[in-house]
C-alpha cells in the first residue's frame, strides 16, 4: 500500500517539484521513498512495505530494458499466479513484488491485463518508446486516482492535495460540486470540489499521449439472476468464495488484524480470518454508541485479542480539520472520524486489516432495499399509488404523509443512494449564489438506465455500487487508513465474490419471508446464513444483530450548548456568508435544538463543508 504522484514534466526543477508532491502524501508510505524523472515525465511514490518488505521492492520499478516504469498504489492477491505465467512467457523477474508483476503484465497483454486481476489497484506506466502513459483503478474504486490537466501539464496521483505542491497548479472552487455535495453529502460525479481536477472513475483506464486523454471502463457488475441452485446451495457457495477471498487478503509479509463492529459484515470477516487482533471504537457508554463490550465478547469468544477506545466528544469535534485534510474533498459521513481513530490505534500494532465494506452493497444489506414491495399498499395499482402520491406531495412533510409520497414514485424518481440532504429547492433557497449543478436524477440516471428491467432492489444495489460505495464508503476507508499509514484491505469487495453474488436470485438477498426462525432476517439473507453457518456457535446470534457501524451521537451533540454554539459561529462566518444564507441555516440548527425536527444530517453536512473550505481555501490546504 502506498501513495503516488506524477506530472508530465514541462519544467526546470522537476525533481524538487516531484518531492515537494511526494512530501504531501508521506502518510501514505512513510516505509521508503522513490522517484524518476526525464524530459517527459515526473513519477514520484512513497512506500508502505507489506509485500517483499526488503529494499528490492521498492518504486518505480522498470522493465528488463528499462523503457517502461511503473508506480503502483495497491495489493494484487493473484500476482504469483500471473507471475508464472509470465516468466513461461520468458519475462525475467528482479523482485518479488506485485508491482513488477504489473508491468511486465502490461508488456505481455497490454489493457486485457486488468481483467486478469484480482485485487485493489491504482497505478501508472510510462512508456519511453511511445511517449505515452497508461493509468488504471479498480473495479470497485478502493484505490483513488486524481488527474488534472492546467496548461500543458498533466498531473495525477492519489491525493488531490499533492497537486497543490506544483507551480501549474491553480486552485479554484468547484461550486458545481457544491451543489451535489448538498443534496448527496459526498461528491457524486467524476468532477471534484477542485475545478478542472477529476478523479478516475472505478473500472476504468486512462491513455495520454501528445496532451490527448483517452479514458475507457473494462469492468462492470452484471447481475444475472440464477434460479437454479437452492438457497442451501447459496448459503454453501457464499461460505467457500468468502474463505477463499479472506485467505488471499491475508496475503502478506506482515502481521494482518481486523475491525470489529457489532454487525454481522466485520463479524464474518473477523470469525473466518484467523487473525491475532480486533479493533473497536465507540462513544460514552450508552449502547446506542458504543459497541465495544460486544466486540470485546465476541473477541473473546473467537480467542483474539480486541483492542478499543471510547472516543470524546473533545477529541472528535478536535479532529474535524484534520479529517478534512486527510480526505482531499468534504465527505459529511459522521462515521469517518470514528474511522479514523480506529485506524489510528489499529496502527499502533500493525500495518495491515481486514473491514468489512461491501457487503451490504454486493449481498443486498441495507434497510431501505427491504422497503421495495414490502407491504399490501405496494401491490396496489402504480395508477392509484401515483395519484396518491401527487395528492401527499402537496401536504406538510411528516412521517406518513412522507410514505405515500414516495410510494407514489418510480425507484428512480426517488432513490439516489443511501443520503439524500438537501433537495433541489432546497440547496437552492440555502445557496447565495445559482446553482448549477445538475438535478439529483440527471446524475443518477445513467446507473439507472443499465439496469433498465430489472427489480427495483437490483437497481439499487447497481446505483450504490456505483455511487454510494465509491464516492463515500470506499473514499473514508481509504483516506482514514491512509492519514494512519495503514492498509485496509474489503474481503467482500472481490472479484470472485462479486461474481457470486451477480447471481443470487433477489429473493435470497433481500427477503419479506418472516414465517421462521430461518427467514426473519430481511437484507443480506444468503449471506447472513452463510456467517451464521461458518461463525462459533457461541457468537452465531451476530447473524441477526442490528449493525451500528461505528455510530455517532451527531443529533445529541447538536443539542449541546458547547457544540450548537460551534456550529452557529461557523454559519454566521464571512466564508459562511460567501456561499449560504445565513437565516435558514440558523433556523435548521435552532429547530433541531428545539425538538422541533432532526436537522442533524443537514447541519453537519453544511458544517463539513465549511470546515473543509477553512483548510483548503483559507488555511492554503494546511490544518491547525
Amino acid at each position: 500500500m502506498c501513495g503516488i504522484v506524477g506530472f508530465t514534466n514541462h519544467i526546470s526543477n522537476a525533481n524538487k517539484v516531484i518531492e515537494d508532491m511526494m512530501d504531501r502524501i508521506r502518510h501514505r508510505g512513510p516505509d521508503a521513498e522513490g522517484k524518476y524523472t526525464d524530459e517527459y515525465i515526473a513519477l514520484g511514490h512513497r512506500r508502505l512495505s507489506i509485500i517483499d518488505v526488503s529494499s528490492s521492492g521498492d518504486q518505480p520499478i522498470f522493465n528488463e530494458d528499462g523503457s517502461m516504469v511503473i508506480v503502483f498504489n495497491g495489493e494484487i492477491y493473484n500476482y504469483k499466479e500471473i507471475r508464472e505465467k509470465l516468466v513461461s512467457a520468458g519475462h525475467t523477474f528482479k523482485t518479488n513484488t506485485d508491482t513488477e508483476v504489473l508491468i511486465h503484465g502490461y508488456e505481455e497483454y497490454g489493457e486485457k491485463l486488468l481483467s486478469m486481476l484480482r485485487g485493489m489497484f491504482s497505478f501508472v506506466i510510462w512508456d519511453k518508446n511511445k511517449r505515452e502513459l497508461f493509468g488504471a483503478r479498480d473495479f470497485f474504486g478502493i484505490k483513488p486516482m486524481y488527474y488534472a490537466v492546467m496548461g500543458k501539464t498533466l498531473m495525477f496521483g492519489s491525493e488531490i492535495k499533492s497537486f497543490l505542491a506544483h507551480p501549474d497548479f491553480k486552485k479554484e472552487l468547484n461550486t458545481t460540486a457544491l451543489g451535489n455535495y448538498l443534496t448527496f453529502q459526498y461528491s457524486p460525479t467524476k468532477e471534484t470540489f477542485f475545478r478542472n481536477v477529476y478523479k478516475l472513475l472505478p473500472a476504468h483506464y486512462f491513455r495520454y499521449k501528445d496532451g490527448k486523454m483517452e479514458i475507457k471502463r473494462y469492468w462492470d457488475v452484471n447481475f444475472r439472476p440464477d434460479d437454479t441452485p437452492d438457497l442451501d446451495q447459496w448459503v454453501d457457495r457464499i461460505s467457500d468464495t468468502f474463505h477463499d477471498s479472506v485467505k488471499a487478503h491475508k496475503i502478506a509479509d506482515v502481521e494482518v488484524g481486523s475491525f470489529l463492529s457489532s454487525g454481522v459484515d466485520s463479524s464474518y470477516v473477523a470469525a473466518i480470518a484467523d487473525v491475532d487482533k480486533t479493533f473497536t471504537v465507540g462513544f460514552g457508554s450508552d449502547e446506542k454508541y458504543n459497541e465495544i463490550g460486544w466486540a470485546k465478547n465476541f473477541s473473546k469468544a473467537i480467542n483474539k485479542e480486541n483492542t478499543s477506545k471510547v472516543i470524546s466528544p473533545e477529541e472528535y469535534w478536535g479532529s474535524l480539520e484534520k479529517i478534512q485534510y486527510h480526505m482531499d474533498e468534504p465527505l459529511a459521513d459522521p462515521s469517518a472520524v470514528a474511522l479514523y481513530f480506529v485506524c489510528n490505534i489499529a496502527s499502533e500494532k500493525l500495518k495491515v486489516v481486514l473491514s468489512g465494506e461491501g457487503a451490504d452493497e454486493i449481498f443486498g444489506g441495507y434497510n431501505v432495499y427491504s422497503d421495495p414491495n414490502g407491504t399490501f399498499y405496494d401491490k396496489l395499482p402504480r395508477s392509484f399509488k401515483r395519484a396518491v402520491g401527487s395528492i401527499a406531495g402537496k401536504l406538510p412533510a411528516k412521517r406518513g404523509v412522507n410514505f405515500f409520497v414516495r410510494k407514489g414514485k418510480d425507484v428512480e424518481e426517488r432513490f439516489i443512494g443511501n443520503a439524500y440532504m438537501f433537495t433541489p429547492d432546497e440547496r437552492k433557497a440555502l445557496l447565495r449564489f445559482p446553482c448549477d449543478a445538475p438535478d439529483p436524477m440527471v446524475v443518477t440516471m445513467p446507473y439507472f438506465r443499465n439496469v433498465k428491467g430489472m427489480d427495483d432492489v437490483t437497481k439499487m444495489q447497481y446505483l450504490d455500487l456505483h455511487m454510494w460505495m465509491a464516492g463515500d464508503i470506499l473514499l473514508k476507508a481509504d483516506k482514514m487508513s491512509m492519514a494512519n499509514s495503514l492498509e485496509l484491505r474489503v474481503p467482500f469487495l472481490d472479484k470472485k465474490v462479486m461474481e457470486l453474488a451477480e447471481q443470487i436470485p433477489t429473493k435470497y438477498r433481500v427477503t419479506h419471508d418472516k414465517g421462521t426462525d430461518e427467514t426473519k432476517y430481511i437484507t443480506k439473507y444468503a449471506m447472513r446464513l452463510a456467517a451464521k453457518k461458518d461463525t462459533p456457535s457461541e457468537t452465531a446470534k451476530t447473524a441477526a444483530k442490528k449493525k451500528l457501524g461505528f455510530p455517532v451521537p451527531i443529533r445529541v451533540w447538536l443539542k449541546e450548548d458547547k457544540y450548537y454554539n460551534i456550529v452557529r459561529s461557523t454559519f454566521e462566518s464571512e466564508s459562511a456568508v460567501q456561499f449560504f444564507n445565513t437565516e435558514p441555516l440558523i433556523r435548521l440548527l435552532d429547530d433541531h435544538r428545539s425538538g422541533k425536527a432532526d436537522n442533524s444530517r443537514k447541519i453537519w453536512t453544511v458544517f463539513i463543508f465549511l470546515i473543509w473550505y477553512r483548510v483548503y481555501f483559507e488555511n492554503d490546504g494546511v490544518y491547525q
